[in-house]
């Protein structure tokens, strides 16, 4: 994505690269048990006003029993992040893992009781209901959300259950496939030396330069993977099944799909809509490869070589440059979101480093209003983990822009959750496409750009079609072998003759955490990037006009539909057009890519 920086480039002051968890807990035992009484004294006081609950009750005590909910769950939610994120510095670490599941149980308890409230306010009536929400002020679209469920929530008794279950069913299996799949090593060959590798060091050298390794690195991520097929696998039938027995079987939803949707408040046909969009478009990213493999001098192209770095694309960037890096092209974009992205660093709430037993990839969490968010990545001093770092840095400043809502409104909705992220992707290539006029770079910049898009939109749409089928093979006793073979095809009808697969990518699937612990989350990152890159084409038409428009639609956070909220900005979710506009400007980049062989 940049040419590599000089060796000797030096920044002003060395920049934390571990985080610092003492603003959620100082003293992980000690606090955990007083602000767990405190939330039960909380929980209690909820309870004894549970006999005031009436369709007919006064605006003032609805009002207080919501503030009492605000503060149970923004205790919760620090407990419960500072449970993840000590769990995510060393999964291996016994002590975590311990105080992870205690957390997860007494907050499920907790939970079950004040369970009622939910159920009591999908049973008010309309005219009733609209008088409190009409007084509810930032909580208003939380308290349609709970009402939007009415037709899948269930008695007390069974939602009780099912939030107890969970701990020690679905909650537990993905701790376990975590565990498993962070303590997996490989073993690779470079340069005559024999190396052991974690799957993050190992992704380095599926980006290397040289074809050979990037082949034998992939045939080494798929052995290992795939030798554990039966355990992964077997978890994945469980997870299935029980979305299954929980969504389709006891809440009714019509298909699998659709309990995400409902959740994500996405009409089901918008869904539809943009993973038609994405295989219809499959034959842009076809004709990107053939090109990259032309510029990038690959021959055969094949799926071995798909993140192969351009020749111009090779350096390593020291941690503080990619930190400068980052803040430089947010701050031309914007000095506002420049000084939060300062904040996130300044507090020490990012942790980059690479150490055994960390959680793999990247993400970030957004607590509660107010409290600067934390950033995790695994940085290897790639290219890609300075665009990392952009895109984990903008869901911060998301958060941080909406912390005027409250703790059950500030979070984007999954659809709009990758806005931030990939915007602040752009505003980095943007940056960099800007400072450059050596064409060798532009093209390495334009291939760089189009990697993200590709692993961001078609990718991600092609995992949900995946979940999609193998939901129901599942349903009807299909194996780990039986998917695989199914991952495989359709692997093979995204690329086309553009791109062969070997047979080992088979066993890819098993290694994608998202399909295990969030099913059908993925098409939130292909919904984003889309929408991201005709939010960009207003800023280039708009320029500094545009950002206080764009400011202020991440300012909204989750507190209206992700339909109304892009309705203000002109775009409709429900249409084709909108979804192959997006594709449009993708085929564009790729024309200004083929321009640069001239």
């Amino acid at each position: 994505m940049a040419s590599p920086m000089p060796k000797n480039t030096r920044t002003t002051a060395v920049v934390p690269s571990e985080w610092d968890l003492s603003g959620l807990l100082h003293h992980p035992a000690q606090d955990s048990e007083h602000l767990l009484k405190h939330l039960d004294q909380q929980v209690s006081q909820v309870e004894v006003r549970r006999p005031a609950l009436a369709p007919a009750m006064t605006v003032e005590g609805f009002q207080e029993i919501l503030r009492l909910l605000e503060e149970i769950a923004s205790l919760s939610s620090k407990l419960s992040a500072y449970a993840y994120l000590w769990f995510s510095e060393n999964t291996k670490r016994p002590e975590a893992r311990a105080f992870k599941t205690r957390v997860e149980e007494r907050l499920a308890a907790l939970q079950n009781r004040i369970l009622f409230f939910d159920l009591w306010w999908q049973t008010v009536d309309a005219a009733n209901a609209a008088r409190l929400l009409d007084a509810s002020g930032d909580l208003r679209y939380h308290l349609e959300t709970i009402r939007r469920f009415k037709p899948h929530t269930l008695s007390e008794p069974e939602e009780k259950l099912i939030n107890l279950k969970n701990t020690t069913g679905r909650s537990a299996v993905n701790t376990l496939y975590d565990l498993l799949t962070n303590s997996l090593t490989f073993t690779l060959t470079v340069d005559g030396k024999r190396k052991t590798l974690t799957r993050e060091q190992l992704s380095i050298y599926i980006r290397s330069p040289k074809a050979r390794v990037r082949e034998a690195a992939y045939k080494e991520l798929h052995r290992v993977f795939g030798g554990q097929q039966d355990m992964i696998g077997e978890m994945y039938s469980t997870l299935v099944s029980d979305w299954k027995n929980e969504n389709l079987t006891l809440r009714k939803f019509s298909e699998p799909v659709a309990a995400r949707n409902l959740s994500n408040d996405v009409p089901d046909e918008a869904v539809t809509a943009l993973l038609a969009a994405c295989t219809q478009n499959a034959g842009v990213f076809q004709e990107y490869f053939r090109l990259k493999g032309r510029f990038c001098g690959i021959k055969p192209m094949n799926r071995y070589h798909l993140y192969a770095p351009h020749p111009a694309d090779r350096g390593q960037y020291r941690y503080q440059d990619a930190v400068r890096m980052v803040l430089d092209a947010y701050r031309g974009f914007s000095p506002s979101l420049a000084d939060l992205v300062r904040r996130v660093i300044d507090e020490r709430h990012l942790d980059a480093r690479m150490r055994p037993g960390k959680l793999s990839g990247a993400y970030c969490y957004s607590v509660v209003p107010g409290l600067t968010p934390y950033v995790l990545l695994n940085y290897t001093g790639e290219a890609r983990d300075v665009a990392t770092l952009a895109h984990e840095l903008g869901h911060a400043v998301h958060g941080m822009l909406a912390a005027g809502h409250s703790i059950f409104t500030f979070h984007a909705t999954l659809p709009l959750a990758e806005t931030a992220s990939v915007f602040g992707e752009r505003i980095l290539s943007d940056a960099l496409m800007a400072q450059e006029t050596r064409k060798s770079v532009k093209q390495g910049l334009l291939i760089s750009q189009l990697d993200d898009i590709y692993a961001t939109v078609i990718r991600q749409a092609y995992f949900v079609l995946f979940e999609k089928t193998a939901h129901e093979m599942i349903a009807r006793g299909a194996t780990a072998k039986d998917l695989s073979a199914v991952y495989l095809d359709t692997l093979r009808q995204q690329f086309g003759r553009a791109v062969p697969v070997p047979d080992e990518f088979r066993w890819e699937w098993l290694s994608i955490p998202h399909i295990f612990g969030s099913p059908f989350y993925c098409y939130a990152y292909s919904f984003g990037n889309l929408l991201v890159l005709a939010l960009y084409q207003q800023y280039r038409r708009q320029g500094q006009a545009f950002v206080p428009k764009y400011l202020n639609l991440l300012a909204t956070g989750g507190s209206k539909s992700p339909e109304a909220i892009l309705a203000e900005v002109g775009v409709d979710i429900r249409s084709a057009l909108f979804w192959q506009a997006g594709f449009d400007t993708i085929a564009e980049i790729v024309s200004e890519l083929e321009r640069t062989a001239d």
